[in-house]
């Protein structure tokens, strides 16, 4: 993103070109210079400052992460498709085939092969902004203070939100995929009812055990969809399911099911709280009520695909302000291999 900078040497004394070019050339330096209270000796003067103030801010935005954005944290994520691409063709894959035992000289060996369909992504872009005022920038010089960084961080934020939400929820107008969006063939379990109360399948009407079962069974069916090939790593449950199995009970061992499940069940590696499941949010969880996701952590098995990761463009000039345009492009999720993954509803 950087051009050449002023003085490589000294971080604190570096910028960007661009941004140094597009203040000089507008028409808020002079009136920055004109101010002998900012004691600026020169346009160059002004315009390096401010340059060295916005490559601050844009270096902190980079920087910032924002744990609660599951997807980002806690999926694969790819950037393979070139960033000019207005859509991709990927091959959603089932292996297929048995070997058998042969004679000598045998001419008609099982054939063992991979089935695909192909699936095609539409790349979009995300866009967001921030800026500041000639009044801000005077107000940032005279006061000895650092421009506010927390506009840049929101532009990021709003980007990796709605990133986020793709990756969940998908868009459909856009011809995006995302984990819980229907039709990506990800299968659905059916969670037993409670015994409690037989009109629920949450985990919060349910004991340990039957938790415990509802969980295995998930397991049993990807083992029995797949012969035993899929074999995924991490659950992600909703906030309140994943705080209801880390206080639960088992009982007479003294563990929790959460802590059960972590030292006994063969391969799950990962249990998350994930706020994009719970039944209220909406904007990531089409179905409505809480949803438990299996799935292999695994950049082979599907990814979060984004072509241009988050960028910052050189300053624009409007009248009396800076804008700094922001850009990411994104294809959604790509899953190579859905049954890699299970979703229940209802947890």
């Amino acid at each position: 993103m950087k051009n050449t900078r002023y003085n490589p040497a000294r971080p604190s004394d570096s910028f960007d070109r661009a941004d140094f070019a597009a203040l000089k050339a507008s028409n808020i330096v002079p009136q920055l210079v004109a101010n002998r209270d900012m004691r600026f000796d020169s346009a160059d003067d002004a315009s390096v400052f401010f340059a060295r103030e916005l490559d601050y801010i844009k270096s902190k935005s980079y920087d910032k992460i924002y744990p609660e954005f599951t997807a980002l944290n806690h999926f694969p994520i790819t950037h393979e498709v070139p960033e000019g691409a207005v859509s991709t063709t990927y091959y959603s894959y089932e292996k297929t085939g048995l070997a058998s035992i042969i004679t000598d000289y045998a001419n008609d060996l099982p054939r063992a092969d991979v089935k695909g369909a192909p699936s095609t992504a539409y790349i979009k872009s995300l866009g967001a902004s921030f800026g500041y005022s000639v009044q801000e920038m005077r107000a940032s010089r005279m006061a000895g203070k650092s421009l506010d960084t927390r506009k840049a961080e929101a532009a990021r934020y709003a980007i990796d939100r709605t990133a986020n939400q793709i990756a969940f929820a998908g868009d459909a107008e856009n011809g995006m995929v995302g984990m819980l969006s229907t039709g990506n063939n990800i299968p659905l379990y059916t969670l037993a009812n409670s015994q409690k109360d037989a009109s629920s399948t949450a985990w919060v009407d349910k004991t340990a055990s039957e938790i415990l079962d509802d969980i295995n069974g998930m397991f049993a069916a990807q083992s029995q969809l797949t012969q035993d090939i899929e074999r995924a790593d991490t659950l992600a449950l909703p906030p309140a399911v994943y705080i209801h199995i880390s206080t639960k009970q088992v009982p007479n061992t003294g563990y929790t099911v959460k802590k059960f499940l972590m030292e006994n069940a063969p391969y799950l590696k990962e249990i998350i709280s994930a706020p994009e499941l719970a039944a209220s949010n909406n904007s990531t969880n089409p179905y409505g009520a809480n949803v438990a996701l299996l799935y292999t952590n695994s950049a082979e098995k599907f990814s979060l695909e984004i072509p241009m990761p988050f960028y910052q463009y050189p300053l624009q000039n409007r009248v009396l302000e800076v804008i700094v345009p922001c850009e990411e492009r994104i294809a959604g999720i790509i899953l190579y291999y859905p049954l890699s993954a299970m979703i229940a509803v209802g947890c």
